[in-house]
């Protein structure tokens, strides 16, 4: 369960005792960490790991630090809803995930590709040519996820994400902090709860401006083969058979929930729609999994779809049928990459 949010302020002077108890050690762990990896398959790899957890967690001192200054400039937090604090606070994340890419594309050797039309009807450097967009994507772990977001905010596009995502993540500092301060959702993790999320989802996409991007994951969880059948038999007993049997064809991604997607669209019927599929990073869900099965020298797809807003679908029962043949798509997009990378 999440502590509350006082308890979880606490983190910022943990986190900065943590850097610099690692920056005196730092020899210590560097010794630890190269005869680490004379044991571990791949080229440095505990040394590797280390170097990007130090810029890691001097990145979220950082920005634990930008946040204190921008809560003083902002009138000690009474303007921090004003749309200057709300750039600055971008900006921050910006910088801090342009950072963070770099870093991890560095020590991992990983390379991004953009396939498909990319961005050319998105952000074609036209002024007045853009237009609210949003975005619902494959749901496939926080290393996809992260450069998703990165990607909506680089410097070539520099959109204002709002997203919807699940509570656990405030464990981040960083996250917890920043995104509490812009207009996000957070999902509620436990059975029973969030039941609201549609209506806080349409309060979100109602204020969409042509700057603004709302990111959602429909699938609302990682994909894994037990959370599929679960899924699948959740449809069943509904008595949704005719979903259920399109769902059985999915073979690597989740039956998508169209409840937060269809309360979006309908509260932005002006905004576009970008439909993203995201493959490289997909088997990394914890710290474990990272430390098992560290990617290096991959490349990682990311692969857009554009959908003006005229095109899209309003009716509940249309929307649904539009969504399941989007994620149809996506499931045999990924299976053909993904089989194009091992081969």
């Amino acid at each position: 369960m999440l502590p509350p949010r006082p308890v979880r302020r606490v983190t910022g002077p943990l986190l900065l005792a943590a850097l610099v108890a690692a920056v005196l050690l730092l020899p210590v762990l560097v010794v630890v960490a190269l005869v680490a990896s004379l044991f571990l398959p791949g080229r440095l790899r505990a040394l590797r790991l280390l170097a990007f957890f130090l810029v890691y967690l001097a990145l979220e001192v950082a920005g634990q630090v930008a946040a204190a200054a921008l809560w003083v400039l902002s009138g000690f937090g009474r303007r921090l809803d004003s749309r200057v604090s709300r750039a600055a606070h971008y900006t921050v994340l910006r910088l801090t995930l342009d950072v963070l890419r770099r870093a991890a594309q560095r020590l991992f050797a990983l390379r991004l590709v953009t396939d498909g039309e990319s961005w050319s009807p998105l952000d074609d450097g036209v002024p007045g040519s853009t237009n609210a967009m949003v975005v619902l994507s494959r749901h496939a772990g926080p290393g996809d996820s992260f450069l998703l977001v990165n990607t909506l905010m680089d410097r070539d596009h520099l959109r204002q994400p709002r997203v919807v995502l699940k509570d656990v993540l405030q464990w981040d500092p960083l996250i917890d902090v920043y995104l509490n301060r812009l207009p996000n959702h957070f999902v509620a993790s436990t059975r029973g709860a969030g039941s609201n999320s549609p209506e806080a989802i349409a309060d979100l996409a109602r204020g969409l401006g042509e700057e603004d991007a709302l990111l959602i994951f429909p699938e609302g969880a990682n994909f894994t083969p037990r959370r599929r059948f679960r899924a699948i038999q959740r449809l069943r007993h509904r008595g949704l058979v005719a979903a259920a049997r399109r769902a059985e064809a999915l073979r690597h991604v989740l039956p998508p929930r169209p409840a937060g997607v269809g309360a979006a669209l309908r509260a932005a019927p002006h905004a576009d729609v970008v439909l993203v599929a995201h493959t490289g990073l997909d088997h990394l869900h914890t710290v474990r999994d990272l430390w098992r099965s560290l990617p290096m020298d991959k490349t990682l797809h990311l692969r857009w779809w554009f959908v003006p807003a005229a095109e899209v679908p309003r009716e509940e029962a249309a929307l649904t049928d539009w969504l399941y043949d989007w994620w149809a798509t996506i499931d045999d997009w990924i299976a053909t990459t993904s089989a194009a990378d091992a081969g």
